[in-house]
């Protein structure tokens, strides 16, 4: 039976996938987290070293934050073992970090782990590649008042699906903050909007916009636990793959 550890236990989103792993009759090796105190579940004590943690797991997860990705990345290359990465707020650095990691073990990092928001990415590939840049792209995300990055991980990723069904480069062609007189919209800009407040697990909409016609599709989070159901549904699938840099695409045949 595939056992899985977890970095960032202790967060809600750690303790959701061990919920949904108990529910599914897999097992969770243990965790980890920053101050390594409390129990992830009755029996299983919560670290602070992922080295062995990845010693005595099949694959991991990791929800934490960006700045513990390099010893987390480094833990499961020293184990072997192959790690499913669905912390947010990831810059370029990691992203390299990820690429390197990806040579020597199964890696898959995502921005979302719910199966509907990736199916959500497809839409909006298949979406962007049939409309022309006359269409205009906003995308729009709300989320908890606690939530510090923004655009959300899953704006990005839908970003990113929307670039690359267009065949552009979105860190060339997106818009975020606008704020004052900001001039004309450029042409074939992808446009971000992040609103925090309450507790909203995540809302996603994507608006495809020209001249008297608008589609808008979206994706609404009622609760962590279907990100939790999906990372548990990755990491499964991640544990008997080789080497390389995979998505939640792949999970699904998408």
């Amino acid at each position: 039976m595939t056992s899985i550890g977890i970095f960032g236990a202790a967060g809600r989103m750690g303790r959701a996938i061990a919920q949904a792993a108990a529910e599914a009759g897999i097992a969770i090796s243990g965790g980890t987290d920053r101050d390594g105190s409390g129990e992830l579940a009755p029996g299983i004590a919560i670290g602070s070293d992922p080295v062995a943690l990845a010693q005595i797991s099949d694959v991991l997860i990791d929800f934490s934050v960006p700045a513990a990705l390099s010893a987390h990345l480094d833990a499961c290359l020293a184990a072997g073992k192959p790690i499913l990465i669905g912390t947010t707020g990831l810059e370029s650095e990691h992203h390299a970090l990820i690429d390197k990691a990806a040579q020597a073990i199964a890696v898959l990092q995502t921005g979302n782990t719910s199966l509907g928001v990736n199916l959500l990415a497809a839409l909006v590939e298949q979406a962007a590649a049939r409309l022309g840049d006359d269409w205009d792209i906003e995308i729009v995300e709300m989320h908890h008042r606690h939530k510090v990055d923004a655009p959300s991980g899953t704006a990005l990723l839908l970003g990113e699906a929307a670039a690359r069904g267009r065949a552009i480069a979105l860190a060339e062609h997106s818009e975020r903050g606008r704020d004052g007189i900001t001039g004309a919209r450029a042409k074939g800009a992808i446009g971000f909007a992040a609103l925090r407040g309450g507790s909203v697990a995540g809302d996603h909409q994507v608006i495809f916009a020209t001249e008297g016609e608008r589609i808008e599709i979206g994706h609404r989070a009622e609760n962590r636990v279907i990100f939790a159901r999906g990372a548990v549904k990755g990491a499964q699938w991640l544990s008997a793959q080789p080497a390389g840099r995979y998505d939640m695409k792949a999970v699904l045949g998408l």
